[in-house]
């Protein structure tokens, strides 16, 4: 039996040995019941059995009264003392019954006449004169004479007097303990072997409940063994039932779990390393600080962008952070040509660019503006930082249709149609499929080999792209975020002519 302590220092009892202590108490149960009732079918079948046979006696007596005939007289029976001994002589007791005449008045001690049979001493009614006298004088003809030899079961048929003679009266005796013996035997017996089947019960219950529990034990023991560290270890699944559907939700949650202590060392490890700089950069300005006026002022003018590069990485970590959350983006039914009109005008005040509103797509879709805009944004701070001034920057949106639909044409406000990645071929509100939001350049690009890193976190690429900014390589991974969490994607693509440009790809059921 496994037994542990608890938190408060009360035993435990493994769940092996709860479900064992139900099943013997529910067996244990079924089986006191099943043998409770069979004695008592029993005991009630006796009784039913004595009754018939007393009432069968009887009957058969009472007939003879009226129709016996003296085989020495051949004519009626001239006393009750020669016809109760007439009919004795022709009867055959059962083992446990007595057949007894009565001869005398009521109250007085009769004079018993019996058959010749070999009954225990102590317990043969014709031998119990006050017994005999009790069952004489009674005018019931059934009852139950309780004794201390035991109990006795009788019926008597009262006989009249005849030609001035003694009254008289048939009596039969059962003595049923022989009978309710067997029954109390057998009952003995279902307890017996109920016994028996508790212990059966008790090996096949453990052992199958441990085979049953076997999976469980399992969590629990991986459980234990799970660190921060090494949260690799996964339960093994088999078979279909309830316990492998646990082993099943314990793995996913196992998977979460690594999840997001990756994602927590990834943090951790991102932070730690990025703002080691600036503290560095902070702390070593304010040592050789002097007293210097001038000196002051530049130590201060420094510290305090390093101090604001700091806030805006601890930001950008906050809200990657809660990409993971169910509510980081919360969609409604927006107007895409709306949203992509008022992010145009937001994006033109960043810098002295050729800012070009390119083709809109005339389409409801859910997702949620503030989280959307703000990618858009981002991508246009990227533009501008990796462009120079007077270089021109389009910011657009289409809807592309499922393979084999049709849908509207619409052109930008310059009467173009097509030619660079961006496209502003425009399906109308007929179309369906996606979405797609995107801002282009006319940089000098994306190679290659950066490609794949740029929407990493704190990663800026092997080449940078013109002037070197003080970006925290944190605002790509941000538009990443924002657009998973959309159920969608970002993707770099090439702009023809030269420059990069970046698509949010959105899922719309339109």
């Amino acid at each position: 039996m496994t037994v542990s302590r608890s938190p408060l220092g009360l035993p435990r009892v493994s769940a092996r040995v709860r479900i064992l202590l139900w099943l013997l108490v529910v067996m244990a149960v079924a089986l006191g019941a099943v043998a409770v009732t069979v004695r008592s079918i029993l005991q009630r079948d006796v009784d039913h059995r004595i009754s018939q046979l007393l009432t069968q006696e009887t009957g058969e007596f009472a007939n003879f009264v009226p129709q016996g005939v003296d085989p020495d007289t051949g004519g009626r029976f001239s006393s009750a003392d020669r016809l109760l001994r007439i009919y004795l002589q022709r009867q055959y007791a059962d083992p446990d019954e007595e057949l007894l005449g009565l001869t005398g008045r009521p109250g007085d001690r009769p004079e018993a006449i019996r058959q010749r049979r070999d009954l225990p001493p102590d317990t043969a009614l014709w031998r119990d004169g006050a017994s005999l006298t009790r069952i004489h004088a009674s005018k019931d003809s059934f009852g139950t004479l309780e004794r201390p030899q035991g109990e006795v079961r009788w019926a008597k048929v009262a006989i009249g007097p005849a030609a001035g003679g003694e009254p008289g009266a048939f009596v039969v005796a059962f003595h049923p303990e022989r009978e309710r013996a067997v029954a109390d035997k057998t009952f003995w017996t279902l307890l017996a072997l109920s016994g028996v089947a508790l212990l059966m019960t008790t090996g096949i219950g453990w052992a199958v409940a441990g085979r049953i529990l076997a999976p469980v034990r399992l969590v629990r023991a991986t459980a234990a063994e799970l660190t921060e560290q090494d949260l690799t270890r996964r339960i093994p699944v088999e078979g279909r039932d309830d316990i492998a559907a646990l082993a099943e939700t314990f793995n996913a949650m196992l998977d979460r779990l690594e999840r997001a202590f990756a994602a927590q060392r990834v943090f951790v490890d991102d932070a730690g390393h990025e703002l080691r700089t600036p503290i560095t950069i902070v702390r070593g300005h304010l040592e050789l600080m002097g007293d210097d006026p001038a000196d002051r002022e530049e130590t201060v003018r420094l510290v305090t962008d390093e101090l604001d590069r700091m806030s805006r990485i601890v930001e950008d970590l906050l809200l990657l952070a809660g990409a993971e959350r169910p509510d980081f983006v919360r969609p409604e039914p927006v107007q895409l040509a709306e949203l992509t009109a008022d992010v145009f005008v937001k994006v033109r005040t960043l810098g002295d660019r050729a800012w070009v509103l390119d083709g809109v797509a005339d389409r409801e879709v859910r997702l949620d503006p503030q989280r959307m805009t703000q990618a858009m944004v981002q991508l246009a701070q990227n533009a501008v930082q990796h462009t120079v001034p007077g270089q021109r920057i389009r910011i657009g949106s289409r809807a592309v249709p499922r393979p084999g639909s049709r849908g509207d044409v619409r052109v930008d406000s310059r009467g173009e149609a097509g030619g660079d990645g961006a496209g502003r071929s425009q399906p109308g509100p007929g179309g369906g499929g996606r979405v797609e939001l995107y801002v282009a350049d006319h940089g000098p690009g994306i190679p290659p080999e950066d490609a794949e890193v740029i929407f990493e976190r704190f990663r800026r690429g092997t080449s940078r792209r013109g002037t070197r900014t003080s970006g925290a390589g944190l605002g790509l991974a941000i538009v990443k975020a924002i657009a998973e969490g959309h159920h969608g994607q970002v993707e770099l693509r090439r702009t023809e002519g030269g420059g990069a440009t970046f698509v949010l790809t959105l899922e719309t059921d339109a």
